[in-house]
């Protein structure tokens, strides 16, 4: 057995990507997209007719209108693939607006529904910030599900319980990017591989709380940069990797055990956490990695949208 199907026995494997092509060989239940992966995507020439069609049909339409029916085409088009769902992402730019977050959200569902689409098999992805954690809980509320990503703090996974959202994607391989940075040459890459990776420890930690207090949210590791931080997640609800580590992991046939277990997290000693506003962007403030990662996170996606939409009116 190949580690990437001993991996699926403990842990829902997901795609990280817009290049749907690929998805059938590994065989994962969900998919995850963002503008970044889109955007990749279709400077591809076999993904070119998509944006070309796509901007053909909707021309006049306002150019926001007009990027969600893109990732609403590749989401179907990924959902004709998978058995499971795909994350199709509200635009970085309303990370700090709940109204429009919130609004932008039921478009693409009701993009999806026009195309046949359960409400079901898709999740919107929304920045964690306050502003979008109050979105989701919004959305919740009306029964679509919601991905909270560029989440990188402790703080924020808690608030994201307290919203009950659907499912969060902290970032493991940003928070290992900020650390190894921050230690410059004193970083110890053996001493600070696998468990004792900072990214793996902070979804660790999140994984623990949330089993322990029974949060029903589910937990999705994101970003990875090597092999070592997925193996030491085997046991977290679902993990979403990229093609290329994918392959790696299908390729390999090196034993693996499941590291986090939902029983050992419910016997631990754990405090109960919870947050207001207030309290919220306290904590997040205290965290230099979150800060700086959220807000970098934020402008890179924003900045990757605006990309998207020079390839659009170009088309």
């Amino acid at each position: 057995m190949n580690q990437l199907d001993a991996l699926k026995q403990f842990t829902t494997v997901v795609a990280d990507t817009g290049d749907f092509r690929q998805l059938a060989q590994f065989q994962p239940q969900d998919a995850t997209t963002n503008p970044s992966l889109i955007l990749k995507a279709v400077q591809k020439p076999e993904y070119a007719p998509l944006l070309q069609e796509t901007m053909a049909r909707y021309r006049t339409a306002p150019l926001d209108e007009a990027m969600d029916r893109l990732l609403v085409r590749f989401g179907t088009e990924i959902l004709s693939i998978i058995p499971g769902r795909v994350s199709t992402e509200v635009d970085a730019r309303l990370s700090f607006d709940t109204n429009a977050t919130l609004t932008r959200g039921e478009r693409i569902i009701d993009l999806y529904r026009a195309a046949g689409v359960p409400t079901e098999r898709v999740l919107i992805k929304v920045a964690a910030t306050w502003e979008g954690i109050q979105a989701a809980a919004a959305l919740e509320q009306r029964g679509i599900r919601t991905n909270l990503t560029l989440l990188f703090s402790f703080a924020q996974a808690v608030a994201c319980g307290q919203a009950r959202v659907q499912l969060i994607s902290p970032f493991v391989g940003r928070i290992y990017d900020w650390y190894k940075k921050s230690a410059g040459s004193s970083w110890d890459e053996a001493a600070r591989a696998g468990a004792n990776d900072p990214g793996v420890q902070s979804v660790r930690q999140i994984y623990q709380h949330y089993k322990h207090f029974g949060i029903a949210t589910e937990v999705m590791g994101a970003s990875f940069r090597n092999l070592g931080q997925i193996t030491a997640l085997a046991g977290c609800d679902l993990l979403t990797i990229s093609p290329e580590l994918l392959a790696q992991l299908a390729a390999s046939d090196a034993p693996l055990e499941r590291a986090l277990d939902p029983q050992a997290a419910k016997s631990m000693a754990l405090e109960p956490v919870n947050y207001d506003e207030a309290g919220f962007r306290y904590a997040l403030n205290e965290d230099a990695m979150a800060t700086d990662k959220l807000a970098e996170g934020i402008r890179a996606f924003a900045a990757d949208a605006v990309k998207l939409e020079q390839l659009m009116k170009a088309a």
